[in-house]
């Protein structure tokens, strides 16, 4: 029963990613949907200019469908799936704003970092006010020990810090043909083992349909990328993963098993502080696998190497949670 249910979601939620894609990607080329590609990036990705976005769309109503479908045939809906969708919709809506200013008003820096910010908080907000009406804990564990504290209020601080800071990183990490379909990929299976373990069946199906979505994305995304997923995907997928860290209770794993998207902040954020204190950069450029592009690494060893990094990352949190 196990096994079906796995294979069902994520066979469905690949099938409606790829089944779309040959009728959205036409469609948005048609529209004229074309990405912009920052002058100070790398040059090998000028090539890329008008490769169709907002991708994420497919994504977005790969997971809603799947999640919806799955959850009534083998489950019942719960408050933790309204809030998955919640945020996940809210999120993406917010980076579809932003991409629909890029490519329909020209204005390549979409919504203006307040506005972004703003939007990010106000949905983090409303989502704490649902998950403390529900009587949700307020407690935070420390991986790999039997430590725990109760924020109480303050909880809603961290919860607004996790929402806005994980969708920004997961964000962040989309620049490369497949980097972020791939390792969002095995971030959120590994978020499905540890749901799946709790009993928490809900939450499970609906990281093992953003596995599927994402998979199904991954065959148009992949080097050469004939669609990006634009921060319509990114934003919703960042804001997802940790709405299921902080529902699992699991928050703190999620730097962890997330180490990718979290070496990828990091490193813009080095580089901001080097740059302004110092003058000099740390890197050729951030985030951080325009780096490894910069130093001589083909765009395909960068996203593969970044893969299994990623993997490794979600071995040590499940081996942190499960074994530890």
């Amino acid at each position: 029963m196990i096994e079906q249910v796995i294979l069902f979601t994520i066979i469905i939620a690949f099938l409606i990613s790829v089944l779309l894609s040959p009728i959205f990607i036409p469609f948005l080329r048609r529209l004229k949907f074309g990405q912009s590609i920052r002058e100070e990036g790398p040059k090998s990705h000028q090539k890329k200019s008008g490769t169709p976005t907002m991708g994420g769309l497919m994504i977005l109503a790969s997971i809603i469908i799947t999640t919806l479908i799955v959850a009534f045939q083998f489950s019942t809906p719960s408050i933790e799936i309204f809030l998955l969708l919640f945020v996940t919709i809210g999120y993406g809506i917010l980076g579809f704003l932003d991409d629909y200013i890029k490519v329909a008003m020209k204005r390549n820096l979409g919504l203006t970092s307040k506005q972004k910010l703003i939007g990010q908080i106000v949905i983090a907000i409303i989502f704490f006010i649902i998950f403390i009406q529900y009587d949700f804990s307020t407690v935070v564990g420390i991986p790999g020990t039997d430590l725990s504290y109760d924020l109480g209020w303050f909880y809603v601080v961290f919860l607004i810090f996790m929402l806005v800071g994980g969708s920004n990183a997961v964000n962040l990490t989309d620049g490369l043909d497949g980097l972020l379909a791939g390792t969002a990929a095995i971030a959120f299976g590994a978020f499905a083992v540890l749901a799946w373990s709790q009993g928490q069946i809900n939450i499970s199906i609906f990281s093992l349909a953003v596995v599927g979505a994402v998979l199904g994305f991954l065959v148009f995304n992949a080097h050469p990328a004939k669609v990006f997923m634009g921060d319509t995907g990114s934003l919703a997928l960042g804001g997802a993963i940790a709405t299921i860290a902080i529902l699992t209770k699991l928050e703190l794993l999620l730097v962890i098993i997330g180490g990718v998207f979290v070496l990828e902040t990091l490193s813009v954020i080095i580089q901001v502080i080097s740059f302004k204190t110092t003058g000099k950069r740390v890197f050729k450029m951030s985030p951080l696998h325009h780096h490894y592009e910069l130093v001589g690494w083909s765009e395909w060893r960068v996203v593969v190497t970044f893969w299994a990094v990623g993997l490794i990352f979600s071995v040590i949190g499940i081996y942190i949670e499960v074994w530890m």
